[in-house]
Formats: C-alpha cells, sequence, structure tokens
C-alpha cells in the first residue's frame, strides 16, 4: 500500500510517503514553522512525491493529523489532503495528533502508560491516555493541567507531545516519576503514515477533530450586527 502522509496540525509542515510492502517511507520532508503553512505544503507534497517518483493516482490513499492543533494549520493539511483524494480518486483518512504522538511510544513502553499532551493554552492542555499496548485508558480530552497530572494514578507514565515538558513540571513529587518525557514540536510523520495504512476510511474521515471552540472569531459584519441590536 502506498500512503502520502500530510501533517500541518501543529508546529510543522510535514509530508511522506510510505510504501507499507516495502516497510520503508520512500521520501519525506519536514520544517519547523509556527506559520506559513498554507504557502509551504503544496511545494513539499510536489518535491515528495516527485523523489518517491509516483503518481498522485498510484497512491492508495492519503492520511492527514486532524487535531488537535492549530485551527489554521488544521486547515491547510486537511483541506489539501481531500483536494487530493477527490482528484486522484483515492480515500483520505484522518488521524489525531495525539495518537501520533503516542504511535512512537507505543509498543516500546512496556507496560508504562504514554500520556499524549498539546499546549492548549490558558493553563489548558489536550491529552490522551493509552496502556503500554496501546488500548485507551482516558479518551481524547481538553483539561485543566492539574487534571491531566491526575493520570499520575495509572502509574510512571511516557510524556510525550509538546505539553510533555509543562506535565514534567508540573508532576507531583509524591506520585509514581515519569519514565520518560519526550518534547518534539509535531508528531512524526512517518508514524502518521504508518497509522494511516492502519485506518478504517470508514470510520476515520479527514474532517477537523477540535476538542474546543477557537479562541478568536471573526467579527460580526456591521449589518448584521446592527440587526442584532436592533431585534434585541
Amino acid at each position: 500500500m502506498l500512503i502520502l502522509a500530510i501533517d500541518t496540525a501543529l508546529e510543522a509542515c510535514a509530508a511522506a510517503v510510505l510504501d507499507t510492502d516495502a516497510g520503508e517511507l520512500l521520501a519525506q520532508e519536514q520544517q519547523l514553522m509556527k506559520r506559513g503553512h498554507a504557502e509551504a505544503l503544496m511545494p513539499m507534497i510536489a518535491r515528495v512525491m516527485q523523489s518517491a517518483d509516483l503518481a498522485f493516482t498510484a497512491l492508495d490513499r492519503i492520511a492527514v493529523t486532524v487535531g488537535p492543533g492549530s485551527f489554521t494549520g488544521l486547515r491547510v493539511g486537511i483541506s489539501a489532503a481531500r483536494g487530493l483524494a477527490l482528484a486522484a480518486k483515492r480515500p483520505a483518512v484522518g488521524l489525531t495528533t495525539l495518537s501520533a504522538y503516542a504511535a512512537a511510544i507505543v509498543g516500546q513502553s512496556g507496560p508504562a502508560p504514554v500520556i499524549s499532551a498539546i499546549d492548549a493554552r490558558h493553563d489548558h492542555v489536550y491529552f490522551q491516555i493509552v496502556a503500554g499496548d496501546g488500548s485507551l485508558l482516558v479518551r481524547p480530552a481538553v483539561a485543566p493541567i492539574d487534571e491531566a497530572i491526575a493520570a499520575s494514578q495509572f502509574g510512571a507514565p511516557h510524556l510525550v507531545g509538546n505539553a510533555a515538558k509543562i506535565l514534567a513540571e508540573r508532576w507531583p513529587k509524591d506520585a509514581p516519576q515519569p519514565v520518560s518525557v519526550d518534547t518534539p514540536p509535531a508528531p512524526d510523520i512517518s508514524w502518521v503514515a504508518w497509522l494511516g495504512a492502519a485506518a478504517n476510511p470508514d470510520t476515520n474521515p479527514a474532517r477537523p477533530f477540535y476538542l474546543k471552540a477557537p479562541d478568536a472569531k471573526p467579527a460580526a459584519h456591521p449589518l448584521f450586527a446592527a440587526q442584532a441590536a436592533t431585534s434585541s
């Protein structure tokens, strides 16, 4: 199976092509960035596909991170994945950033749980907890940092994600201490690709997975604002 993987959810823009039959990435590229995903993504995808020496119609599916993450970044990646999937007549699948973070640890962590954490700002994090075998212990949620730290009840964990250090710094001294703390700014694109290969397109659509509303909302058009004021 040939998979094009895309990630623009957090502070990186990444793309890769995975050949599951060969068990390797044919091409990959990542650029760390806080802004500019929209300008960087399509040229990057073109370079990766050229490096893999593949036409888009040769792909079996397209995988993309769907959140939690930056609202702007998510829209860029998901729109690209949907557009390419439509043009190539191939399915697009969505994977959460929390799962992609955890995938790099699961299977290597033994029995220790894995807590994926992404900074949601305002003293909150997006987080998810899985057992060492990958089974879900706590569903993805957005919560105060102290609530996420209550996961110490599951034992000494692996912490991973761009908020892993935040949790580690607040971790209670009398609780089982983290086994490891990994703070990559974005998931490894290779794991996005492997999760995409395993995902069911019927149950993992390429649509945003936000967990909370945006911090900033577009201002109402003056005409609509005036009508609302008149009717109230």
